[in-house]
């Protein structure tokens, strides 16, 4: 009918990608919910380049009537959680690849305020899940897929909805496919590798403009991923640790590490 809008959940697909052949595509609008759906009350409410204000508006009434949170979001390979979550994720996995027990790289994410780990949530969410997400944003954007999410993948080991991934979720409580040997001791730069991904995609997307400002990127952040809420979101624990700590630690580990830790820009507008 004519006031009807078309709504899409995809999580990272830009929206311009999808308008072509449609007759209205001011009313393409993305509506992407996170799972567990039933939980999570984040809906990003995603604005194409032909996305009509009155279609934003809509779409983000729809969101409140359902007693959601809309957070309006730029279409942007991974709009603003997974495109922040992603390389937090996938840096988790290469520091697994580097040698570093699983439960450890857990756990200083956890030390750190998490709700949980970065290895068991991609298990959660499922394997497969991450890696069409993570090939998606490595056309745009600096991540490594590192090889063992993909061996995990074409085995068949997605994670928890197979049983088997990172870690081995047949009995009662998960068990990490590798532990900390005895007298091991973590990276320095363990939590920081992960954290300040995570913090400096956060500062590309107020770059970019994906959010509005800052007190909206960290509602986004603590309501779509469970950034640490205490720390009141990842531009307020910029701000709280300091801006020039953050950019000498990622410089540091740019030395050690490579380039995906070259400090963003957009660390200004925090």
């Amino acid at each position: 009918k004519p006031g009807a809008l078309l709504a899409t959940n995809t999580s990272s697909i830009p929206l311009e990608a999808l308008t072509d052949g449609l007759k209205h595509p001011d009313k393409l609008v993305g509506l992407h919910f996170f799972n567990p759906v039933a939980k999570m009350q984040l809906v990003e409410v995603v604005r194409g380049e032909s996305t009509s204000d009155e279609t934003i508006k809509k779409a983000a009434a729809f969101t409140k009537a359902m007693n959601r949170l809309p957070l309006i979001v730029k279409s942007s390979p991974g709009f603003l959680v997974n495109r922040v979550l992603m390389p937090y994720i996938m840096e988790a996995m290469l520091l697994e690849a580097e040698g570093v027990p699983i439960e450890m790289i857990d756990r200083a994410a956890k030390s750190f305020g998490m709700p949980m780990g970065p290895i068991i949530l991609a298990d959660t969410v499922g394997l497969d899940i991450c890696l069409h997400v993570a090939k998606i944003l490595s056309e745009d954007m600096p991540i490594e897929t590192p090889k063992k999410l993909q061996e995990l993948v074409d085995a068949g080991n997605l994670g928890k909805k197979s049983g088997k991934g990172f870690y081995d979720h047949g009995g009662k409580k998960p068990e990490p496919s590798s532990k900390a040997p005895e007298g091991y001791k973590a990276p320095d730069d363990l939590a920081d590798r992960m954290i300040l991904r995570l913090v400096n995609e956060c500062a590309a997307c107020l770059h970019e403009g994906v959010v509005e400002d800052s007190d909206l990127l960290d509602a986004g952040v603590i309501f779509g991923t469970g950034f640490a809420p205490f720390k009141g979101g990842p531009a307020k624990y910029a701000l709280d640790r300091g801006i020039d700590d953050i950019k000498l630690s990622l410089e540091k580990m740019k030395n050690n590490h490579g380039e995906r830790f070259t400090a963003n820009e957009g660390f200004s507008k925090i």
